[in-house]
C-alpha cells in the first residue's frame, strides 16, 4: 500500500521541495505519492480571494471556510480513509509515536494555514486534527507540513537502508539517542570510547543505554520525568 499525501496550500510551488531529494525523493512514486491542491482554485470571483478580515476586528486576514471546504472535499471525498490534518501552532505536539502511526496508515490530507489562521468552523465541519511541530510561529503551514512528511516518509517500508534505523533513534524508546562515532580512531586528540571497539556487544548495549539516559536527564528532564513515572 502506497502512502498518499495531499497538501492543500496557497503556495504549491513549495512542494515537494526538500522532499524531492535524498531518501524521500528516491522513494517518491514508489513508497509514497504527493499531490498538491492550490486552494485559490476553489475561490470564486475575479480575484479568487481565499481570505477575509476577521470577524470582530483585529489585524491580519483569515482563510475562508467555504473556500477551504471546497478544496478539502476535492482532495478528500467521502470515504477517504486518510486523516485530515491542519498544521497549526496551537495543535497537539507532533510526536514520534504519532509519526509512526501515520506511517502505518494510508496517508494524510494536510491543510497549510496562512495569515492569522483558518475560520474555526472548517475545523469542526471537516474534522481537522490540529498538529504543531513546536512552540513557535511560522509564516504558514507549508514548512510544518514538510517536516511532518519527512518524518513519516523515512519510516515507510524500504525507504531507509536498515530496518533498525528507524527504531534505534531519539524518542522511539522515550530517550534521546546515544552518541555515535566512526573512523578515524583519534580525532584532534579525542578517541572513540574503548567500549565501542571492544567487540563485547553486551557491554556496548549497556553503555549506549547509560549514555542515552544521561543525555536525556541532562537535556530533556521532561522526557526523563515522564519515563521515570512510567517505571514507578
Amino acid at each position: 500500500m502506497m502512502f498518499r499525501a495531499s497538501v492543500l496550500t496557497l503556495y504549491p510551488d513549495m512542494f515537494p521541495g526538500p522532499l524531492g531529494t535524498s531518501l524521500a525523493g528516491r522513494a517518491l512514486g514508489e513508497a509514497w505519492s504527493l499531490d498538491t491542491v492550490f486552494i485559490r482554485d476553489f475561490a470564486t470571483g475575479r480575484h479568487r480571494t481565499a481570505d477575509d478580515t476577521p470577524a470582530g476586528g483585529g489585524p491580519g486576514m483569515v482563510m475562508k471556510a467555504d473556500v477551504l471546504a471546497r478544496a478539502i472535499d476535492a482532495a478528500s471525498p467521502e470515504g477517504d480513509p486518510r486523516p485530515r490534518l491542519l498544521m497549526s501552532p496551537r495543535g497537539e505536539p507532533l510526536t514520534q509515536a504519532y509519526v509512526r502511526e501515520l506511517s502505518a496508515g494510508p496517508g494524510a490530507v494536510i491543510l497549510c494555514g496562512r495569515f492569522e489562521g483558518v475560520d474555526e468552523r472548517i475545523i469542526a465541519a471537516r474534522n481537522l486534527k490540529e498538529v504543531s511541530i513546536g512552540d513557535y510561529v511560522l509564516s504558514g503551514g507549508e514548512m510544518a507540513a514538510l517536516v511532518l512528511l519527512d518524518a513519516v516518509v523515512r519510516l515507510l517500508p524500504g525507504v531507509m537502508g536498515h530496518d533498525q534505523s528507524g527504531t534505534e533513534e531519539s524518542f522511539e524508546t522515550g530517550l534521546l539517542e546515544y552518541p555515535h562515532y566512526t573512523r578515524p580512531q583519534v580525532f584532534e586528540g579525542m578517541e572513540i570510547p574503548a567500549v565501542l571497539v571492544s567487540g563485547d556487544h553486551a557491554r556496548i548495549a549497556r553503555w549506549r543505554r547509560a549514555e542515552a539516559e544521561r543525555i536525556t536527564r541532562e537535556r530533556r528532564p521532561d522526557l526523563w520525568d515522564r519515563l521515570s513515572g512510567k517505571k514507578a
